[in-house]
């Protein structure tokens, strides 16, 4: 993010107010754009000097040329390192990078082999993205990745085939309301998996908290607390992101299956509607989604450990009273 370049000046957060939801939906809508994929090593490295040009005080207005340096550095840059996000991993690549494997999950009667293949596949997707894009306060070594990287597989496939061995045995529901529920199976396998993937991945953020700063950009102390709230608002963002994308389509694509749409209609043509349908589903659904819980989070003082409760800016010598953290996604 563009936040991760240095500089006394501080760099308005966005174009749009991130107070309110709207705000945060405009905002998410941009950084997370897959054209901002098209962006080149050189327009991240233009971007880059017209945003330190702006923080050290060489240019004085947010002109659009620098708005759009810093979408660039928004979609591109993780904000604690300042680092280039690998580009499948970026929040402009969200959508293309889970297209195929969302597609794959909700391919209606995938078998058990099929229901493995494509578990561990998002669970792997999830952990290379939380990877890339976490607070990086205490990042996990290559044992933690794995252990736990083993424990999301192992949740998200159990809960998959448990539930799909359960759903045929519910001979009390009617054929059509049976069918559903076999449809949603992925979405409970990966709702599930997803919240265990986030607090597993993010385990040492939560043991030894995360870095908290000052308005003013400079990184006060590590907090438990904030780390909670981190990990925590994460996983609640991981089920609404998950929620329309894995529920919507399957739903359609029940109802195209049954109109002359799509009935009698070969395999390839079926597939190729549930790609399609899933790709809209998440262009348009992700930035609301994304947008219930900011980014950079403002916490009170008062809410975190009582070492915070004191703090007095080394310049003016004011009473700090609210600090910022990366959430992390």
């Amino acid at each position: 993010m563009a936040s991760s370049i240095s500089g006394p000046v501080p760099l308005p957060q966005s174009k749009y107010d991130l107070n309110s939801y709207w705000g945060r939906v405009k905002h998410c809508a941009q950084i997370s754009d897959p054209a901002m994929l098209l962006n080149t090593k050189k327009d991240i490295e233009t971007a880059k000097r017209q945003v330190w040009d702006y923080k050290n005080g060489v240019t004085s207005s947010m002109t659009p040329e620098l708005w759009r340096a810093k979408r660039v550095l928004d979609s591109t840059l993780h904000p604690d390192t300042g680092e280039t996000v690998f580009l499948p991993f970026r929040m402009s690549s969200c959508v293309l990078s889970n297209l195929v494997v969302t597609a794959g999950m909700l391919t209606p009667n995938l078998g058990t082999a099929g229901t493995l293949f494509w578990q561990i596949a998002n669970q792997s997707l999830n952990v290379a993205i939380n990877t890339a894009n976490s607070n990086k306060s205490h990042p996990l070594t290559t044992k933690q990745i794995a252990v736990n990287y083993t424990m999301a597989v192992t949740a998200s496939c159990g809960v998959a085939l448990g539930l799909n061995s359960i759903v045929p045995k519910l001979k009390h529901l009617k054929p059509n309301t049976r069918m559903i529920l076999g449809r949603l199976v992925p979405f409970a396998a990966v709702v599930s998996a997803g919240v265990a993937n986030v607090f597993l991945m993010r385990s040492e953020e939560l043991r030894k908290g995360i870095a908290v700063y000052d308005r003013n950009g400079n990184e006060v102390d590590n907090s438990k607390t904030a780390a909670w709230y981190a990990v925590g608002e994460t996983a609640a963002s991981r089920v609404i992101n998950a929620t329309p994308i894995m529920v919507i389509p399957p739903l359609i694509l029940v109802r195209l299956q049954r109109s002359r749409l799509l009935k009698g209609k070969s395999k390839t043509v079926e597939t190729l509607t549930n790609i399609g349908i899933i790709f809209v589903t998440s262009l348009v659904v992700l930035p609301f989604a994304l947008a219930v819980f900011p980014q950079r989070e403002v916490i009170a003082a008062s809410k975190l450990e009582p070492k915070f409760h004191d703090l007095r800016d080394k310049k003016d010598g004011h009473r700090i009273t609210e600090l910022e953290f990366n959430r992390g996604i």
